[in-house]
């Protein structure tokens, strides 16, 4: 009876049914790794010299000095302004082009259009496309602002599009049979599907956005990313360190209140 009650034990099925695949994609990971770090250019010499100027950066940035208040607390500000508008613009025509790639709205040459905004504005980090504005508009929140507008749609479009693709179609038949037009079709049997979706894609990018204004403004794309760029450039190190406390802490508070307004809306 032991030996039945083992044989019947159940256990685990592995991920890879098949052994001898499942051993040799181990050994072929194992190899690959072992064959990526010994061609990749290591300077193990300058990685040990790093220690200490690291040691010593550190050692700058305690305790974090807040004496220059008026500059972080205008950097900041200036990145809420930049994060807040790219959100507003990004969103909204991120709606249009939502509907543009949603393969069940659109025909096949505006679904195609649709498509290729989306793949070219998920296509490059936005440290690139900030780099490319800064060298079109020029230093500051400008760049900023455009940089972060394509960076919403990028993320709010693709998404916002596969909500659409995944809509309850009975709705929109029956508007349709009630003899509604196109635009009244949007309005009473689409939108009121999407709009949860689309109000939890806001918040979440306005949170997003946030913390990416601070890595484009180290390119010159304005807010506190440039206020902390300048802080490394000048080795005020405990300065530096207190901006980034204060980065910090709003993307702390920033992550409270958009939690807050999603748990009310669901």
């Amino acid at each position: 009876m032991s030996m039945a009650t083992q044989s019947r034990r159940w256990r685990k099925p592995p991920f890879i049914e098949n052994p001898w695949l499942r051993y040799a994609l181990i050994i072929g990971a194992v190899v690959y790794f072992v064959w990526a770090l010994s061609t990749l250019p290591f300077d193990w010499q300058r990685i040990m010299e790093g220690f200490p100027r690291a040691a010593r950066i550190f050692g700058g940035a305690f305790p974090p000095s807040f004496a220059r208040g008026e500059l972080l607390i205008e950097g900041f500000l200036e990145s809420l302004k930049i994060a807040i508008i790219a959100t507003a613009l990004g969103v909204s025509l991120s709606v249009m082009i939502a509907f543009m790639a949603a393969r069940n709205m659109a025909i096949m040459p505006v679904y195609l259009l649709g498509r290729a905004i989306v793949i070219v504005a998920r296509s490059f980090h936005p440290v690139i496309v900030a780099i490319l504005f800064v060298k079109a508009v020029g230093f500051g929140p400008l760049a900023g602002i455009l940089t972060l507008t394509v960076y919403s749609i990028g993320f709010v479009g693709k998404l916002l599009a596969e909500r659409i693709e995944e809509i309850d179609w009975g709705q929109v038949e029956a508007v349709r049979a009630a003899g509604a037009g196109y635009f009244k079709v949007l309005f009473f049997a689409v939108f009121p599907q999407i709009m949860p979706r689309q109000i939890g894609l806001g918040i979440y990018q306005l949170d997003s956005n946030l913390r990416a204004s601070a890595v484009v403004g180290i390119v010159g794309a304005g807010g506190i990313g440039s206020t902390l760029m300048n802080a490394f450039g000048r080795y005020d190190y405990d300065f530096a360190f207190a901006i980034l406390i204060v980065i910090v802490a709003a993307i702390l508070v920033a992550e409270g209140i958009s939690g807050r307004i999603r748990k009310h809306l669901w």
